[in-house]
């Protein structure tokens, strides 16, 4: 674990260290690493993806449920060598444009896949927060999935004989997810709209977490999930974060950015110019 981004409380207690974006990533974001980026609807850290393409990692296996917008933009980057996932698609839009060249005509890299249900990735990421080398379920039965992917493999119960589906436990390198708020000792909130983002930065051997603001005391909402500062490397204050998605009691979906998209991302010359003007530029501004 990277000592760089990692300090002790009083009582000698590991606690996430408050860092800049690019700093968090710069130390927690390695080159070949396995990189989740989660968030379910809201909350998708789309800043902090867009930090991993200024900083120009090369060769993750990038590792998301419901990979979108964010995942069809480090993927036209060149940032992705393997894709582990559960759908793929421009929420409510259609297809994902660079995902799909990337597959079909391997610009601007190939692209493996490894492909599972979403029951199948939930399983996993709890299998790697509970230490546990591999999930069962009851899933996949019927599909042709465990044919084209390894990593589905069957099992009978020792107590039944029933047959059913092993699948390995997701561990990743590191885990980025976006939040509402973080106390000064990077203990984190979010609520609204979850998905797996506990699971996923338990799972992790290192996790990086943008939220919308840093308080000095959060305060109790309905339905919250809270990441316990010992749980968490690194806490960046990055209000609107999850922009175009959003985060709930601070912001609101920008439909229009989801539907434009489409027509940016069909053609490799106008999604270089958007990541060019929306992504590079705006980081040397920042």
């Amino acid at each position: 674990m990277s000592t760089a981004v990692r300090m002790a409380n009083k009582g000698g207690r590991l606690m996430a260290k408050l860092v800049s974006l690019a700093e968090g990533v710069a130390h927690l974001v390695r080159d070949g690493d396995v990189v989740a980026l989660e968030g379910f609807t809201h909350l998708i850290p789309f800043a902090a993806g867009h930090e991993i393409i200024r900083q120009e990692r090369q060769d993750l296996t990038l590792v998301r449920m419901t990979p979108d917008v964010i995942y069809d933009q480090l993927i036209g980057a060149g940032c992705a060598r393997r894709l582990v996932f559960s759908w793929g698609g421009n929420p409510g839009v259609g297809s994902l444009h660079r995902f799909r060249d990337a597959v079909q005509n391997a610009w601007p890299r190939p692209l493996e896949l490894e492909e599972h249900s979403h029951a199948g990735m939930a399983n996993r990421y709890v299998a790697g927060a509970s230490g546990l080398p591999f999930a069962v379920l009851r899933g996949y039965t019927g599909t042709d999935l465990p044919a084209h992917t390894t990593n589905i493999r069957p099992i009978t119960c020792p107590f039944t004989g029933e047959t059913l589906t092993a699948v390995p436990a997701l561990r990743p390198d590191v885990t980025v997810v976006h939040a509402q708020r973080a106390d000064r000792d990077g203990n984190v909130q979010m609520w609204g709209i979850t998905g797996v983002q506990k699971e996923a930065v338990l799972a992790a051997e290192r996790s990086l977490v943008t939220v919308e603001e840093i308080v000095d005391e959060l305060e109790p909402v309905p339905g919250q999930v809270v990441l316990p500062g010992w749980a968490v490397t690194a806490v960046a204050e990055v209000p609107g974060g999850a922009h175009p998605s959003y985060a709930h009691g601070y912001s609101v979906r920008d439909n229009d950015f989801y539907r434009a998209w489409d027509a940016v991302s069909r053609h490799r010359d106008t999604f270089r110019a958007w990541l060019d003007q929306h992504v590079h530029r705006a980081g040397a501004a920042a």
